[in-house]
């Protein structure tokens, strides 16, 4: 059984990205319970699903299909061997930062059990921007984190809750088609041809099983 290491909140600062602005991807870890709940359409409601937190690019991010972002701290333990510096949790963005979770091979549509009551979803994996390209001012950033495909899990609000540091994570329900968000990350990005099939994977939020289906038509 895994769990949470921090639940880390925006604390809103200028990107160095052209044209960004104001972007909510430098998140901090808080004490105390964290409200979570569905935060509605990606455009026209709340945006986050963690009370307290901030969703500036809300064409991109958040709503509920992306209402919750997880990294897992084995995974920022290989990119400080890699990139030789010290990875802080919440500086990729996540609002949850997990130890013993394999979030990477979650399979799209388990759930998660977190405290007592809490259940989240994962849909799909992290896509990299040029608001994390300028956070982590690495060269060639985007490509790097796509080709590692340790893109870290967006989740869905199934029952909601309240999380904090401590609380434990176990997966309560898994799906039988076994298609993980390490996988569904590679095909989208690097595997046209896989698009087709995955455009199928019970789980997955509908506005990208739409975008799958264009692309692999076109």
């Amino acid at each position: 059984m895994g769990s949470i290491l921090s639940v880390n909140l925006a604390v809103p600062e200028l990107s160095t990205a052209a044209r960004v602005g104001l972007t909510g991807i430098n998140k901090q870890p808080v004490d105390g319970p964290v409200t979570v709940r569905a935060p509605g359409p990606k455009t026209t409601g709340l945006h986050s699903g963690l009370v307290g937190d901030q969703i500036f690019d809300v064409e991109h991010h958040g709503g509920d299909d992306q209402a919750v972002y997880a990294y897992a701290r084995e995974d920022y333990d290989w990119w400080e061997a890699e990139l030789d510096r010290v990875l802080p949790g919440g500086v990729f963005g996540e609002n949850l930062t997990t130890v013993g979770v394999d979030v990477n091979h979650a399979v799209i549509g388990e759930t998660w059990l977190i405290g007592d009551s809490l259940e989240l979803q994962p849909t799909f994996g992290r896509v990299p921007c040029a608001t994390f390209q300028a956070k982590m001012a690495e060269p060639q950033w985007v490509k790097t984190f796509t080709r590692e495909n340790r893109p870290g899990a967006y989740l869905r609000v199934v029952r909601p809750g309240k999380v904090q540091a401590g609380d434990p994570v176990s997966v309560i329900h898994r799906p039988a088609h076994g298609v993980t968000i390490a996988a569904t990350f590679r095909a989208y990005l690097t595997e046209p041809e896989s698009l087709p099939t995955l455009a199928e994977t019970e789980g997955l939020p509908d506005d990208l099983r739409r975008k799958l289906r264009r692309r692999s038509r076109s």
